[in-house]
């Protein structure tokens, strides 16, 4: 039996952040979409749940911030961090020169599903679960749609515009063989939740000492919790034994010292295998790549989804009025990875920086550790805080919305 066919403008492969929202923006300007997830819902732990600045803002110029910020959420408006023995306050936001001064906290899964429903408004918009992207179709070198494994059988979506969007580990951009450039990370993180209860003080977010480097995030009645080992170090580290692990976190955070209690198995510690790379080309004709799937990020500073999100703005903005005309040309696909490249090869510069420079040797060191005068100038000096909000916050290009929407011209 032949598989189906479907035809559409445009087919986004991953329902993640950058996928959903190029999708919704490009819908919103009349384009036919059709966005596949492979799973048959979002609900998948410690994914990337910070909602930066830059996201809200994006958020509210589609006029969907308001609605957003009525799910549940935390706000952190600062950020600090602990380095040895001293609290170093890192980031204020509340001066940043946009609608919400802060960075959200929510559980992606809720994120998705806002943007899901929000797109139910136009008819453009459709959304395929359980529908995974295996492979492109080509003809005369040109992508013009992709194969789709679902549960009724395999599936044909011919389209004008490919854009893959399924993550680091990309099969879109592994079929189309495009190269990639590892820019290499010295660390892992292994993700657990621990117990956070009413009337806890306000804690650091990062903790780096010597030999370790513990992250906490509050999420309402539990701590998002990352403990970073040296790059493929999980083995030695269940070597020692859960207890070790529960110990050394205690030591870390004498407040989890019975909470720590709670990882009853490895079952409760997940690893985040850390990858910092980018595709020296984003496209091919017929195919574009943006979000992880474009470029690893790590997590340092959770701007892994709002660079994503960042993309996907850029790539509606530029490529809804040649999707309204028909093919996007080379030109203008690569008009998207010009337009974002600059910014995402400062960030993981940045991060890389960070990872090899203050991170990794951070977990070989075994003598105390004292931040430099120069971190301590954060506290002494309130107004440099602004400068790493900016970053964490905006990135290096901060864009805007400028796809039309069908329901304001009347369409």
């Amino acid at each position: 039996m032949s598989p189906r066919t479907l035809r559409t403008q445009c087919c986004i492969a991953g329902g993640g952040p950058a996928g959903m929202m190029a999708g919704y923006i490009l819908a919103r300007a009349g384009i036919d979409v059709i966005v596949l997830e492979k799973h048959a819902d979002f609900l998948r732990d410690f994914r990337g749940d910070t909602v930066h600045p830059s996201t809200m803002q994006a958020m509210w110029e589609l006029g969907l911030l308001d609605r957003f910020l009525q799910r549940p959420h935390t706000e952190l408006a600062q950020l600090s961090g602990r380095i040895g023995e001293d609290v170093i306050q890192v980031a204020d936001f509340r001066h940043l020169p946009t609608r919400a001064k802060f960075i959200t906290i929510m559980p992606q899964w809720d994120f998705l599903n806002f943007l899901v429903e929000a797109g139910a408004a136009y008819p453009q918009f459709k959304l395929k679960m359980q529908a995974e992207a295996t492979d492109i179709i080509e003809q005369s070198g040109r992508v013009c749609g992709v194969v789709v494994k679902t549960p009724e059988g395999e599936l044909r979506i011919e389209a004008d515009l490919v854009i893959a969007a399924d993550g680091r580990h990309s099969t879109l951009r592994e079929r189309a063989g495009l190269a990639v450039r590892d820019l290499g990370a010295p660390i892992d993180v292994l993700w657990m939740r621990l117990p956070r209860h009413p009337g806890d003080p306000n804690m650091a977010l990062g903790n780096i000492g010597a030999g370790y480097v513990f992250v906490m995030i509050e999420r309402g009645d539990y701590f998002q919790c990352g403990f970073v080992v040296p790059k493929g170090g999980l083995e030695a580290v269940q070597a020692q034994g859960l207890e070790a692990l529960r110990a050394r976190i205690a030591r870390i955070a004498p407040i989890m010292r019975e909470r720590v209690q709670t990882l009853k198995s490895w079952d409760d510690v997940k690893l985040l295998s850390v990858s910092v790379d980018r595709l020296e080309q984003w496209w091919k004709p017929g195919l574009l790549c943006i979000g992880d799937a474009a470029h690893a990020m790590s997590p340092i500073g959770g701007v892994g989804i709002n660079l994503a999100i960042q993309d996907a703005v850029a790539a509606a903005n530029l490529l809804a009025g040649p999707l309204a005309r028909g093919r996007p040309s080379d030109a203008d696909l690569a008009a998207v990875q010009a337009r974002r490249l600059g910014p995402v090869r400062q960030m993981q510069a940045l991060q890389v920086f960070v990872q090899n420079r203050i991170l990794g040797p951070a977990l070989k060191r075994d003598k105390p550790i004292k931040a430099p005068a120069l971190v301590k100038a954060f506290n002494a000096f309130p107004w440099l805080r602004r400068i790493p909000a900016r970053v964490i916050g905006l990135g290096f290009r901060l864009e805007h919305v400028t796809a039309p929407d069908v329901r304001a011209r009347g369409a």
